[in-house]
């Protein structure tokens, strides 16, 4: 039913993938999968997933990173295609993104 890929094959290549919750603020890329490794406040992996997934974080979705809180970094706030969204980093850690290449 998930249309999406949780490929980890993106650390062996020279684009190698990174979480979106560590990238920094003016962030421009891709989105490679969606990976949540944990429960957190009361929701379980799946649900954290695909509430990301109706988000509209999808694999191939762009995303830019457009403002961090001024506490702690938190929340930041992220375009993902033309809809700008506010995450707390914990989730934001589980969007793996390729940056977009700028020459």
């Amino acid at each position: 039913m998930n249309g999406h890929s949780r490929s980890t094959n993106g650390a062996a290549s020279a684009d190698a993938s990174l979480p979106l919750g560590a990238a920094p603020c003016g962030f421009r890329g891709r989105i490679d999968a969606i990976h949540v490794t944990e429960d957190a406040n009361g929701l379980t992996a799946t649900e954290i997933e695909n509430r990301l997934l109706e988000l509209g974080f999808v694999e191939g979705a762009h995303v830019e990173i457009l403002h961090e809180g001024a506490f702690a970094r938190d929340p930041i706030a992220v375009r993902v295609n033309h809809a700008t969204i506010a995450l707390r980093r914990r989730e934001a850690m589980s969007i793996l993104a390729t940056a977009d290449k700028s020459g």
